[in-house]
């Protein structure tokens, strides 16, 4: 459970989903490499997790945060950088959500995957965190409240359609 200081803005909200989907993939870490029939279910259902969670979350930085980033900052290489590691991370969410086998190359996808969101999430809270809550003129409550709005409504509809 998150405290409302916790996720005091939009920068906290979007840093809390970082370390709960960092905790998921953590646990399937554990799970690596197992043949036994216990551990594919279960690295199934945690990859099918990673996977729901980071596609809400890239979708709710896509629509709101980053749009609204845009308009405050005039340097938006950074934008334009995690838009573009937002796309190799759909890619690989889809291949695992599609894979038929948990096999080898399926825990080999969902490390590179974890990988990726590392470096993302570094450059998020080190660079890009830092100039959204430098940036003038940029409401980091307003974002956060549309951000949480969004992403439950996402939720509900990932939950209604499993």
């Amino acid at each position: 459970m998150t405290t409302k200081r916790a996720e005091s803005d939009a920068c906290s909200l979007l840093d809390t989903d970082h370390k709960n989907v960092k905790k998921i993939f953590t646990a399937y870490e554990e799970l690596a490499g197992s043949k036994a029939a216990s551990a594919t279910g279960k690295k199934r259902d945690l990859a099918q997790q990673i996977c729901a969670e980071l596609t809400v979350h890239t979708q709710i930085e896509e629509e709101i945060f980053y749009p609204a980033l845009r308009e405050a900052l005039k340097e938006t290489d950074l934008l334009d950088e995690a838009e573009d590691e937002h796309a190799s991370a759909k890619d690989l969410i889809a291949q695992i959500q599609n894979a038929a086998e948990i096999d080898d190359m399926f825990d080999a996808k969902v490390k590179v995957l974890g990988e990726y969101i590392d470096h993302h999430v570094k450059e998020e809270r080190n660079e890009m965190f830092i100039k959204a809550r430098a940036a003038k003129g940029f409401d980091l409550v307003t974002v956060r409240d549309l951000l949480a709005a969004r992403k439950e409504e996402l939720m509900a509809e990932l939950t209604a359609t499993a």
